[in-house]
């Protein structure tokens, strides 16, 4: 492909042996110094795809002061430090710099690595816009400026940011920018920044004809009041080596996270809240398999890549069909299996249908695993256990007396099943796992039958009016919205995906309800259906958001 020697020296040393599909369609427009408008999800390779272009073109060129020659933009900290040691990996012969920068670590320590001169800065939107009015980050001299995951970054509430940064480069720059989705804000900021790109969008990779999907895909339909006990129940039931459980919001990924860890597991959070340390310390050990489950929010795990990832659970339905495809391609990569498991809310419904519309591939609509299926389940596992135990023929012998001394008065079989009773019951459970979770899959006329009162009925769902049509209450024949005054902003780390989060979880309204969004470092803007407005500020007035309750009320133009 005409890269730098030393650029192949370090790929063949990688073991590295033939491109992706992404590197074979971008490394050629950029190394024409083309700029290159690319749609390709997390696992494609997409981080080699822009980095070894640039660093070859940094390679051939001349160095003038100090100033960094090319700028990558990462929505999170774990992805500016990913593409950074990637960098690092493939331009290891070529002398060449690259700073890492991004909240959690000392700014002023990240300043003085600046005036000693890099080449390549590695940044977060937050922290490059920081250096940038302090003038410390000076991108007059960049030749390149690379965006990955552009719709995340934008989900964040970083587009002033981006279009700020991109207003301090110069206009002969090259920009490069990747996204997961295509939405239309991602078009309008390559029409305002971009000259004439070469358009990359990767086709779906298709499973052979005869061939099983690598990745396995179940939901289950549950009232929110029962959907902690159902996670747990599938939980026991999958037995996953290491699994994801995505969440929408910062208070739900702590909530999950202690429900589960009550239960038995070892589960561990990670969202924006906690700091660089922190979240370092958490991914290694899932990694080394200490940790079996990570509950995290969509933000807090881009660009994460863990081999023994064998399941990703999906806590809520996401907000978008292509945030469903991103979360899953965590898992079934590399030719491994993977599962990805949904929980979904009666109303939800038509979400997974639309979901199946964007894959072309059904979802499986699976039941609750009963006290039965549970109790056969840790029954296999005690099984398993003993047989293992057994063929070892070690370490038995200190308890063997024991076995010997019952068996004088009670018969053998009888001593071995009180012996698998107690190994069962010493797994533990807590209250409520000997209730069974009602079918919330049933149709809705069969499900009214059983419980006639008005408002919520007893498994915590919010009913509806038979004589109200869902759609109807939305807005109304002459669509006519009201917009929202809600009390906090991007100072408070909220994102669109969090007030619609908020507002289809305490109302009836779905994200197809919500209008326009707007993000403002104090409050942000929402549009409702007019005939709505008075629930959404009720029900978002009655919750928190990131941690606190805030002011919900219709906007004083």
């Amino acid at each position: 492909m005409g890269l730098h020697p030393e650029l192949l020296a370090a790929l063949t040393k990688l073991g590295y042996e033939e491109p992706t599909p992404i590197q074979r369609e971008a490394i050629g427009p950029l190394l024409q110094r083309r700029d290159v408008l690319g749609q390709a999800a997390t696992g494609t390779g997409k981080t080699a795809a822009f980095a070894l272009p640039l660093l070859h073109r940094l390679a051939k060129g001349e160095r003038w002061g100090t100033k960094p020659r090319a700028i990558v933009l990462a929505p999170t900290r774990e992805l500016a430090m990913q593409v950074s040691e990637a960098m690092h990996s493939y331009g290891s012969g070529l002398g060449l710099k690259v700073l890492p920068v991004f909240g959690g670590q000392p700014i002023f320590r990240q300043i003085k690595a600046l005036e000693r001169g890099v080449d390549v800065v590695v940044a977060t939107p937050g922290r490059a816009t920081d250096l940038i009015k302090r003038r410390s980050l000076d991108l007059q001299g960049v030749e390149m400026v690379v965006l990955d995951e552009a719709d995340e970054m934008m989900d964040m509430g970083f587009q002033e940011d981006l279009e700020a940064i991109l207003d301090t480069t110069p206009k002969s720059r090259q920009t490069v920018l990747f996204s997961a989705t295509m939405p239309t804000r991602i078009e309008r900021l390559a029409r305002s920044h971009q000259d004439d790109p070469v358009r990359i969008r990767l086709a779906r990779e298709e499973t052979p004809e005869g061939e099983a999907p690598r990745v396995r895909q179940t939901a289950y339909v549950v009232a929110r009041a029962h959907k902690a006990a159902a996670l747990t129940r599938v939980l026991d039931q999958e037995s996953p080596a290491a699994a994801i459980v995505f969440c929408r919001t910062r208070a739900e990924v702590d909530e999950v996270t202690q429900t589960l860890n009550g239960r038995g597991y070892t589960a561990e959070a990670l969202h924006g809240g906690m700091d660089q340390t922190q979240r370092s310390r958490t991914i290694d050990r899932l990694r080394a398999g200490t940790t079996e489950l990570l509950i995290a929010t969509d933000v807090a795990a881009r660009g994460l890549d863990i081999d023994t990832l064998s399941h990703v659970v999906n806590y809520d339905v996401p907000s978008s069909p292509e945030t469903y495809v991103h979360r899953i391609g965590r898992v079934g990569r590399a030719g491994r299996e993977g599962v990805a498991i949904t929980f979904a809310q009666p109303r939800e419904h038509r979400m997974l249908k639309a979901i199946e519309r964007l894959t072309k591939q059904q979802i499986a609509v699976e039941r609750v695993p009963t006290v039965a299926d549970v109790r056969a389940r840790r029954l296999d596992l005690t099984r398993a256990a003993l047989r293992e135990l057994l063929l070892q023929e070690d370490g038995l012998d200190a308890v063997r007396g024991v076995v010997e001394e019952l068996a004088d008065e009670f018969d053998v079989m009888d001593v071995a099943a009180a012996a698998v009773r107690l190994a069962q019951e010493s797994q533990g459970g807590v209250p409520g796992d000997e209730e069974e979770i009602p079918d919330a899959s049933l149709p809705r006329e069969r499900r009214r039958d059983r419980d006639d009162r008005p408002g919520r009925g007893d498994r915590g769902e919010r009913r509806e009016r038979p004589d109200r049509p869902r759609r109807e209450h939305a807005g109304g024949p002459d669509g006519e919205t009201t917009r929202l005054f809600v009390g906090a902003g991007r100072a408070a780390r909220i994102r669109p995906q969090d007030l619609v989060g908020a507002i289809t979880g305490e109302t009836s309204l779905s994200g197809r309800d919500i209008g326009a969004i707007q993000i403002h470092e104090r409050f942000s803007l929402v549009e409702v259906p007019a005939g709505a407005a008075d629930e959404v500020i009720a029900g978002l007035g009655g919750t928190h958001l990131k941690g606190k309750r805030p002011q919900v009320r219709r906007e004083r133009y």
